[in-house]
């Protein structure tokens, strides 16, 4: 599976792995990179100490390339100067113009991904010189496109647009929809949740035992007007829900949403109180699979799906 992804990464396959709080850490990334594709850290809920730490951890578990995923709206100088200072491969910058960061990672050899939800970022993402951009459509986990646009339709959009390779996410989950991806125009894929609810993800087992088997229609998009996050239903998403319903500003769903929602579930087991960040597919898990076993599946699945696309 050789492409400009590939050989823009240095990788076998074009699989990369979300950047997700409280999931992505040392562990889960290396276990990526080391099946063959793209692993990332995710930068957004580590302070710099903890992800020099995660970094470090990784290059000792991995001979191959990783990268970190750097949230730009949560204070990113003192994380931005780690992963330069690390010398990590590759950073996928998100919730924030990439323009700050770019030049300065491209004069330390490391390539730059800005992950966007609409065409008009993407072409800003563009001009400001990354190396390639995420598409992520409304059938992703956590903070989404408030275009509320799916991947089916944002991929083919942003690709006629774009010189520059283009990864698609939201709603990734097996070889048939890597498949579907590369025909929409994308040229590697990003996977979320599948990954998140891994062995190797450091989310809580009681994140990972309510995310399997969960029913079509268990995850909703919310606060839209304060920042849209796709979570599960429970106590603290009715509040939400009911609140945004009667009109709530968007500093009184703040007030109700507090602070630390999503570590209270994805990390330390709260699966009423806290945020449930999963993507649409997680009604696709049915069991909690080393990332192995999830690269095994998925390049299997995918084969199979071209095979049967050429038999056509």
């Amino acid at each position: 599976m050789e492409n400009s992804i590939t050989k823009l990464f240095g990788i076998k396959y074009p699989i990369i792995s979300g950047g997700m709080v409280w999931c992505s850490g040392w562990e889960l990334a290396s276990a990526v990179s080391n099946a063959g594709g793209l692993g990332l850290i995710g930068a957004g809920s580590m302070d710099p100490e903890v992800l020099r730490l995660h970094i470090q951890k990784c290059k000792k578990a991995t001979d191959k390339p990783f990268g970190v995923n750097l949230p730009l709206m949560f204070g990113d100088e003192e994380r931005a100067l780690v992963i330069m200072e690390e010398g990590v491969d590759v950073v996928f910058t998100s919730a924030g113009s990439p323009k700050k960061w770019t030049a300065k990672f491209h004069d330390k050899g490391i390539k730059v991904v800005q992950v966007v939800a609409n065409t008009s970022f993407a072409l800003k993402s563009q001009e400001a010189g990354v190396d390639a951009v995420v598409v992520e459509g409304f059938e992703a986990g956590g903070h989404n496109g408030r275009e509320e646009t799916t991947t089916m339709v944002l991929a083919p959009l942003v690709k006629k647009s774009l010189s520059i390779p283009m990864i698609v996410a939201g709603g990734i989950s097996s070889g048939e929809s890597v498949a579907a991806a590369f025909a929409l125009g994308g040229d590697g894929v990003q996977i979320g949740t599948r990954f998140a609810l891994s062995k190797e993800s450091s989310a809580s087992e009681e994140f990972k035992t309510k995310c399997i088997n969960l029913p079509e229609g268990a995850t909703m998009l919310t606060m839209k007007i304060a920042g849209s996050v796709r979570m599960v239903k429970n106590e603290i998403y009715e509040q939400i829900n009911k609140a945004e319903y009667n009109g709530a500003s968007k500093e009184e769903l703040m007030t109700i949403a507090g602070k630390g929602r999503a570590k209270k579930a994805i990390f330390d087991g709260d699966m009423e109180q806290g945020f449930i960040e999963v993507g649409q597919i997680c009604s696709f898990v049915s069991e909690i699979q080393t990332v192995q076993e999830i690269f095994d599946d998925i390049i299997e699945g995918y084969s199979n799906s071209v095979s049967k696309l050429q038999s056509l």
